[in-house]
């Protein structure tokens, strides 16, 4: 039987870990996907709110049932971005109205990763999970933006719904392995597995939740360098410029991750939107922390 202390375990222990930590996921894709009871009541929330035939009426009903997605929902529409008339919204009723079906789902999901972020569980993680965090708003921004400007076939609240999310799988992971605690010992080693496998494992958690197929897909290769035309065609294009835009994976592992020295280079025609991007991101993250 093994005794010595947890931080002296390494090599062939902790890739043990990590290895289970994958065969893990694994299955639990293969079946119900777990999440912390916060994230959990919010993602039901939203898959409600993707009924079509849903109406406006009944979404207030179930949007009321959760303070914390009022709160927010009130906070978003009255933010810069929504409130171009210069009016505040009071009432959830007219924070609906104003924000419309698609970034209310939005909302629904930037509330749940936020809850997901701040588990208990996580917090053997916080540096990398708030620079995470951090990241995926920028980039749903970035997205936002970029689809306003440059890409006319792509919805832009498509675009913002599928920049928060491309690094579900990130998100995910870490919680994962806050679940054995030589890898909350440490968290550095946890890192090189999310290079690798962010991407896959973000694409089949985002199917398993019922997202549009077209969201899941621009998670897949999001980090993949390849060229990007002057005027995205795509969601997965917007995304990928967004993400380059918000600094890839440089913005949120940081330089010392074993990434290459510098990040693939954007044209012209995104670097003239970073500071309507800055701009969009301080607006989320003043109303999603």
């Amino acid at each position: 039987m093994d005794t010595s202390p947890i931080s002296d375990k390494s090599g062939a222990a902790l890739n043990e870990q990590r290895f289970q930590m994958l065969r893990d996921i694994a299955d639990e894709l293969a079946g119900e996907v777990v999440f912390p009871t916060t994230f959990d009541l919010v993602v039901r929330l939203r898959k409600v709110l993707q009924d079509p035939a849903l109406s406006i009426d009944r979404v207030l009903a179930f949007v009321s049932l959760e303070p914390l997605v009022s709160a927010r929902l009130i906070s978003l529409a009255n933010s810069a971005a929504f409130a171009r008339d210069g009016k505040t919204t009071r009432s959830v009723h007219d924070a609906v109205y104003r924000l419309g079906l698609n970034n209310v789902r939005s909302c629904a999901m930037a509330i749940a990763m936020g809850q997901l972020l701040r588990a208990k569980e996580m917090v053997g993680f916080d540096d990398l999970a708030q620079r995470l965090w951090k990241h995926s708003l920028h980039t749903a921004s970035a997205a936002y933006v970029i689809s306003q400007h440059l890409a006319p076939k792509v919805n832009p609240d498509d675009a913002m719904l599928a920049g928060l999310v491309h690094d579900l799988g990130a998100f995910y992971m870490l919680y994962r392995a806050s679940k054995y605690e030589e890898l909350q010992q440490r968290p550095d080693t946890v890192r090189f597995l999310i290079i690798q496998w962010h991407e896959s494992i973000g694409h089949a958690l985002l199917i398993a939740l019922g997202v549009p197929e077209d969201v899941a897909e621009a998670a897949r290769e999001h980090d993949q360098p390849r060229p990007l035309p002057a005027q995205p065609r795509t969601l997965a294009e917007v995304v990928y410029a967004g993400n380059l835009l918000a600094g890839g994976m440089f913005e949120w592992l940081g330089k010392d991750a074993g990434l290459p020295a510098e990040p693939p280079t954007l044209a012209e025609e995104y670097r003239q939107l970073a500071g309507e991007v800055e701009a969009h991101a301080q607006e989320m993250r003043s109303v999603f922390g």
